[in-house]
């Protein structure tokens, strides 16, 4: 057991390092799955902090724009071939209530494009309707978790629900999508599982829509831009009692899919220069491309698994070490056996099987009880952190193999030292 302690640790580093490795590949297929494969995605940024202009700021001409807007989602789907489709957003917070419960919650003005590019599937019924899509009509499409929470003694399908001030009917009810935590954190994905899908136009009409005008109390200032009026003037006091700018946005976001990962980068330069034409140069969107983020994720990952198998094939290499030098010293404490096995008839070659069989003997020994001590060592990893870990037979295979292969190239040098005894002499030796 002493002997093959180097080869426990580091079969059981082994196999722990391939489970983190093979839980964070899982998890990263699994937000791109929910981000959508080669997305672009274009978010809302508005002035937060406010503070009086410079002299140089204050000769310079005044630039204003109405932010994400549908009708950027129409023009860069009728002008960019590259892309196949545009999903516009816009989240209004809100409570929902039905038979006398409540719970916060947001509805989310979509189109249909919205369900495809996110890979959400509709459990029953089905989507929205191109009258309701262009008369902006009092229907939803309701998460999993809406519709335990609120169906669950009737089925959600032609029944309404109150989502803030307006009733909508329920048209169609999501497949349940688990959704991570860091997916959460890390991409910006909400948790598809409770929020109200309605088409964009329902929520712009009967919600909110920040790109018609907000006139302020004092001093307000409307202005018109392309047909629309948008106040930039409005202002909001904060919790810490500064004044900060409102959302003039109609969109909280666009995301745009684009039809091959290899026009994705030229897309999203053509994007940039697009938006910040239509915009009059402010920058108030920014540009990310989700995929990117991720594959950037997974080459990290990849140099932490790196580092991790390299400590686990030291502590190999110091356990076939430790193989040899116990064999060394088994050599030196049986040579009276040897040289009475080569006095019997023995060949060298059998000596050396000899050898060479307790060695890999030792090293399978080992391996065996570190595939149970790495199998246990990544459950409670898993169980302890939140880190995701996945055993695959993969690794238990790779484990017996480099645990055989190293008593097998750490007992030759024993081996052949036993083998290459004088038998006279060994028959001698005290």
């Amino acid at each position: 057991m002493l002997t093959a302690l180097g080869i426990i640790f580091g079969v059981a580093a082994v196999i722990a390092m391939l489970a983190i490795g093979n839980g964070a590949r899982q998890e990263i297929l699994e937000q791109i799955r929910l981000v959508g494969v080669n997305n672009v995605v274009i978010s809302s940024v508005f002035e937060q902090d406010q503070g009086d202009l410079t002299a140089a700021e204050l000769q310079q001409p005044s630039r204003y724009s109405r932010g994400l807007h549908l009708s950027d989602a129409d023009a860069i789907l009728e002008v960019l071939p590259s892309v196949t489709a545009v999903s516009p957003e816009v989240v209004y917070e809100t409570e929902i209530i039905r038979e006398g419960f409540k719970r916060s919650s947001r509805v989310v003005g979509v189109t249909p494009a919205y369900f495809e590019i996110s890979n959400l599937l509709l459990a029953e019924g089905q989507g929205f309707t191109a009258e309701q899509l262009a008369k902006g009509q009092a229907v939803c499409i309701v998460g999993a978790t809406i519709a335990k929470r609120f169906f669950n003694k009737e089925p959600p399908l032609g029944n309404y629900i109150k989502v803030g001030n307006h009733w909508l009917k329920v048209v169609g009810v999501l497949n349940e999508t688990a959704v991570s935590e860091k997916a959460i954190e890390n991409l910006g994905i909400r948790d598809y599982n409770s929020d109200v899908y309605a088409p964009i136009k329902t929520v712009l009409n009967r919600y909110i829509n920040r790109a018609s005008v907000q006139q302020a109390g004092g001093g307000g200032e409307a202005v018109f831009m392309n047909g629309g009026m948008v106040s930039f003037s409005d202002e909001d006091e904060g919790a810490d009692g500064k004044k900060k700018k409102k959302n003039y946005h109609q969109l909280d976001r666009l995301v745009v899919q684009v039809g091959g990962s290899e026009a994705v980068k030229a897309t999203t330069e053509v994007l940039l220069r697009m938006l910040s034409r239509r915009h009059n140069g402010v920058v108030d969107f920014e540009i990310s491309i989700p995929e990117q983020l991720l594959k950037q994720q997974q080459r990290t990952k990849d140099i932490f698994n790196l580092v991790l198998g390299a400590i686990a094939g030291i502590s190999l290499l110091v356990g076939g070490i430790g193989i040899m030098n116990i064999m060394l010293a088994s050599v030196l404490e049986r040579t009276r056996e040897i040289g009475t096995r080569r006095a019997l008839g023995a060949q060298k070659s059998d000596i050396i099987m000899q050898f060479m069989f307790e060695a890999v003997l030792i090293s399978l020994g080992g391996g065996m009880i570190g595939v149970v001590l790495g199998i246990l060592m990544a459950a409670l990893i898993g169980a302890f952190t939140d880190i995701q870990t996945i055993v695959s037979a993969f690794s238990v295979f790779l484990s017996f193999g480099v645990s055989a292969t190293v008593g097998l190239i750490f007992g030759i040098a024993p081996a052949r030292r036993a083998a290459e005894q004088n038998p006279i002499e060994s028959l001698r030796y005290e």
